[in-house]
């Protein structure tokens, strides 16, 4: 538990620095994001208000902004197009991309509810479906 707070602190996608294809439980999720931009937000927050006590600097309200946006906001947004890459490259390079049943936000198979990576397709294409029109307009 510690490592995982730890890890959103940081912005580490894995153990190893780096957010692979192939691992069956993907450490760059919609949630991951978000968990890890609240755990940075409440601590910014509480060592922001520890230092304007202390210097009383009740003035320089505009550079909590400022240390908020720098490392809660922009972080949070560098992972979220991180992972839309990765969505991308699931769509494009997996049979699941393309099915009717993938859920881009989770990176899972809805039918089975399993993730989908490069080298795992939950259902092995016994029930691959394609997109219609109306589900590409839906996602």
């Amino acid at each position: 538990m510690f490592d995982r707070i730890i890890d959103a602190l940081l912005l580490r996608y894995t153990r190893d620095g780096q957010d692979n294809l192939t691992s069956i439980n993907p450490s760059n999720t919609t949630g991951s994001i978000l968990f890890g931009a609240m755990i940075r937000f409440v601590f910014i927050i509480i060592i922001t208000w520890m230092a304007v006590e202390y210097f009383g600097a009740f003035d320089y309200w505009m550079a909590s902004i400022l240390i908020v946006v720098g490392f809660v906001f922009y972080p949070a947004y560098r992972q979220y197009v991180l992972f839309n890459q990765r969505i991308d490259t699931l769509e494009k390079s997996t049979l699941c991309g393309q099915c009717k049943h993938f859920d881009p936000t989770g990176q899972l198979c809805k039918l089975y509810d399993e993730h989908v990576t490069l080298t795992h397709i939950p259902c092995n294409g016994e029930d691959w479906e394609p997109l219609t029109y109306e589900d590409k307009m839906q996602r």
